[in-house]
């Protein structure tokens, strides 16, 4: 009788669809997504892991963002629908590139399939106070500009990277994911056997209001998002794929050292110490953490070329309970 497989999330940073410099052309896109494919097609192959997907959306929904903004032909959507139209995106891009891999190395079994994933969020969260807002979408823009979209479209906008002479951007509310609508289908679809793909760009932001779901006009951290979807499905393994093999303390100086393996105890003491950069690194030492505090075997953080060397213990950094 065949073990009892684990169970993994691996979410995807965004150099897994697009990389940086590239225009985001759709056959850029697909190449980079056959590349991750073919990793991620190998650990299915491997028959130990029952895998869910998730993904950022960060390049793809500030293209669309631009397209809307700079067409006054159609009607600009809310960013709860571009979150929706992303998700469909990037999931069509995923599926169907393991879908070919399957098929070419003969795995008629292995069935795929992508959730359009609603994640509940709170009203009340500080994130939605007035000029609180924290998260930059889009484009940069000159200051003229922001503040014309600030009166004409009602955009609250800020000032991000003074260094840039394009400085400015729109900023949404980033409220913390509490409770993942779809995760009973998502069980189910595992359970059975199913690769699911879900959760992508943090998930839609939904809220409830009068017993009814409502999307509202926000963007999840996807590293909060990614932790409460392993978290929710019980995953043993949280797999974090990004653009470094290994996390690092003393990051960009000249006492720069690899992080092989962190404790609980360990990335609490390193993130008080400022060893992550906010944005980067620190949200997904923290979902990893969070992760474990919630019962998880072990979180990963690798390069995305070093998915299955990571899951081997050759590489990758490793958080692990106390």
């Amino acid at each position: 009788m065949a073990g009892k497989k684990s169970k993994m999330v691996i979410a995807l940073g965004g150099n897994a669809i697009k990389h940086a410099g590239q225009e985001g052309t759709t056959e850029e896109q697909f190449e980079n997504v056959s590349k991750t494919a073919r990793q991620i097609g190998e650990i299915i192959e491997n028959g130990e892991y029952k895998v869910i997907l998730t993904h950022g959306n960060g390049p793809q929904a500030g293209n669309l963002l631009i397209q809307q903004e700079d067409s006054d032909r159609a009607p600009a959507q809310d960013l709860h629908v571009i979150g929706g139209m992303t998700q469909g995106q990037i999931g069509y891009m995923i599926q169907n590139e393991l879908e070919n891999y399957f098929k070419k190395r003969g795995m008629v079994d292995c069935l795929v399939v992508t959730i359009i994933n609603q994640v509940r969020v709170s009203e009340d969260d500080p994130e939605f106070e007035k000029d609180s807002a924290s998260k930059p979408v889009g484009p940069f823009y000159k200051k003229e500009k922001a503040m014309k979209m600030k009166e004409e479209r009602n955009y609250l906008v800020k000032e991000v990277d003074p260094t840039r002479e394009k400085s400015w951007r729109r900023v949404v509310p980033s409220p913390e994911p509490l409770e993942n609508m779809e995760v009973e289908t998502i069980r189910k679809l595992v359970k059975s056997g199913v690769t699911v793909i879900a959760s992508g760009g943090g998930g839609i932001p939904v809220v409830e209001r009068n017993g009814e779901l409502k999307g509202v006009n926000a963007v999840i951290d996807k590293d909060k998002a990614g932790e409460l979807l392993a978290s929710e499905v019980n995953a043993d393994i949280f797999m974090n794929l990004t653009d470094v093999e290994k996390a690092k303390l003393n990051f960009g100086t000249s006492k720069e050292q690899d992080i092989d393996e962190m404790s609980l105890t360990k990335a609490e003491r390193y993130i008080k110490e400022g060893h992550f950069l906010t944005g980067s690194m620190l949200p997904k030492v923290e979902a990893c953490k969070r992760f474990i505090e919630n019962g998880g075997e072990r979180a990963i953080i690798t390069h995305l070329d070093k998915a299955i060397d990571a899951l081997e213990g050759r590489t990758g950094t490793h958080i692990l309970p106390d």
